[in-house]
């Protein structure tokens, strides 16, 4: 990365770019949580944490005090080494667990004004004052003390393997923001593999490292210290210095200052050499910077999946509403509709019998044969005007509701389906508002129906041929047409009577209007129901496609933090 120059123009360019990256990934979010996503999910809170807590701070500030956090297991003896290190008591310990719940960060007076603001770990409240007063979470005590010389800062953290939640993610965020990782560890603890975990993430990070090997028995020290060597090596930590201090009888809560000497001296002596400080400094930050690209790119590739996982949901309700809508084609076309209860009520409009044997001695007979069957009084249409609107929206419905039923059993056999469906339980079905929807469509149709006939009927000869069957009765004519137009098939004993009633209907619209135009008519009604339809099926698939849009990552997301991770990745070559 180069050397350090605060203040630097390559300084302010790298930091710019760090922090573009940061922006970035706050806006990153992973909306569904999805095993194969939680690891990044992680991943995009700890690189949060870092960036705003060590990276960005330590980018601004290249000269502010060496940050040593002390980290390590339960009951290690992190509080007790401190407070032995300064040689006066600056954080609780005791036997109850957890004990440390609330960070201390003791600093020399001088180096205050470092600490006191959201300069490093921002999300944190600072806290002065009485030290014996009980701990705050969410806050950070910050201690004074001239014991500490100036340029380094130590914080004790709480129990890496807490068994309270928040303080293990405490614990991880500090050991983030450290220049200096000081772990703590016992001759009965030291090969656990929580704390090996996190040892890890710092060989990978570049993170500086010191081990202090608390409570070992004498005898055993040597081959324990040994041991602890040779599993750093296997971790690439051969380079991180090791501190043994031997199990002894505490003298006024601390221990005694020979077990302690050779660690108090080690980082007495970094405190004092700013030349020593800086490299170490400068390992960890170009560990950290180093370790963005690859950290990034995990979000990235989960940003991806997550896209591609909101799209293919979306996908499968386009699929599935777009199936819904050519079985309505397919049903106004293949005479399903003039099956039945339509049949029926025809049969009672027209009459019967006499009636279809005399459909081909001209459409004059048909006409008289009609106005007779009529006369007195107004044809019973009603009752196949109603049979024709049950009919559609039986239609209309059951594909809604197979589309509907199509999803949900599609989703479920995906990952990310089935958290979708336990947050929304009603997309598992049509909408509570389809059947009313369908209700008022079918009739807003079977007006434009009556409009379409209206409209054709612009001569007073046609006015009239209209008139002998009523608006309604043609409506009806060319509502039967419209469902037949192409020809059907259907089974016996129905073909004859439903073919003939798409017959008998066609002859008196085209008597009326002439066969072109009842071709153009019937096409009409087709397209119009078909529009209402696609309508009414858009806003039934948007009940899903807005969700998963809710929920998708967009591609420009996913671009803008591609671009800024290459940027950050460029500014360090």
């Amino acid at each position: 990365m180069g050397e350090f120059a605060p203040g630097s123009d390559n300084d302010r360019d790298l930091l710019a770019r760090v922090s573009a990256l940061r922006d970035e990934v706050e806006r990153s979010r992973l909306t569904l949580d999805l095993p194969s996503t939680q690891a990044a999910r992680t991943e995009r809170t700890a690189l949060l944490d870092q960036l705003d807590d060590y990276v960005i701070p330590r980018l601004s500030s290249i000269d502010a005090p060496l940050l040593a956090v002390v980290g390590g297991s339960t009951g290690s003896g992190k509080s007790t080494l401190v407070n032995s290190i300064l040689r006066r008591e600056v954080s609780r310990s005791g036997v109850l667990r957890p004990t440390t719940t609330s960070p201390v960060l003791i600093h020399h007076p001088d180096d205050e004004r470092w600490f006191r603001d959201a300069r490093v770990l921002p999300s944190l409240a600072r806290v002065t004052g009485d030290e014996r007063r009980e701990p705050q979470p969410g806050t950070v005590r910050l201690t004074p003390s001239q014991t500490l010389p100036p340029g380094m800062a130590i914080l004790d953290a709480p129990d890496i393997d807490s068994v309270v939640s928040a303080n293990r993610e405490l614990a991880a965020q500090l050991l983030s923001a450290a220049d200096l990782w000081l772990f703590v560890t016992t001759a009965a603890r030291y090969a656990d593999a929580i704390p090996w975990g996190l040892l890890r993430q710092a060989a990978e990070r570049g993170t500086a490292v010191a081990i202090v090997l608390d409570r070992v028995d004498r005898p055993a020290m040597t081959e324990v210290r040994s041991h602890l060597i040779e599993m750093l090596r296997e971790q690439h930590l051969e380079t991180a210095p090791v501190f043994t201090v031997p199990e002894t009888d505490l003298v006024d809560g601390l221990i005694p200052e020979a077990d302690i000497q050779r660690l108090r001296g080690w980082l007495t002596a970094l405190a004092g050499d700013q030349r020593a400080r800086t490299m170490i400094i400068r390992q960890t930050l170009q560990g950290a910077l180093r370790s963005l690209e690859g950290r990034a790119q995990v979000l990235i590739e989960a940003a991806q999946s997550h896209r591609e996982e909101t799209s293919s949901l979306a996908q499968t309700a386009y699929d599935a509403y777009d199936k819904a809508e050519e079985g309505v084609t397919d049903g106004m076309q293949d005479g399903q509709l003039l099956r039945g209860e339509v049949l029926a009520r025809w049969q009672e409009f027209v009459g019967t019998g006499e009636f279809f044997r005399k459909v081909e001695k001209g459409v004059s007979k048909i006409r008289d044969r009609v106005t007779s069957t009529v006369s007195g009084g107004p044809p019973p249409s009603a009752e196949l005007d109603e049979a024709l609107h049950t009919g559609v929206s039986a239609l209309l419905i059951a594909e809604a509701d197979t589309a509907a039923a199509t999803i949900a059993r599609s989703w479920r056999g995906t990952e990310a389906g089935p958290v979708v469906l336990d947050e929304h339980p009603d997309l598992a079905r049509s909408s509570s508002q389809l059947e009313p929807s369908v209700e008022r469509l079918v009739r807003e149709w079977q007006s434009d129906v009556l409009d379409i006939v209206r409209a054709e009927g612009g001569n007073r000869r046609t006015n009239a041929r209209i008139a002998a069957y009523g608006v309604n009765g043609i409506g009806l004519f060319l509502m039967l047409v419209s469902f037949a137009h192409t020809g059907g098939v259907l089974v016996a004993p129905e073909v004859a009577i439903a073919g003939g009633t798409t017959a008998l209907a066609q002859k008196v619209l085209e008597a009326i209007f002439g066969d072109q135009a009842v071709r153009d008519m019937a096409k009409k009604a087709r397209s119009l129901l078909l529009e209402r339809v696609d309508a009414l099926y858009t806003a039934e698939r948007e009940r899903y496609t807005d969700v998963t849009g809710d929920l998708a990552v967009s591609e420009a997301q996913i671009r803008r933090l591609q671009q800024a991770t290459t940027a950050v990745g460029e500014g360090l070559r």
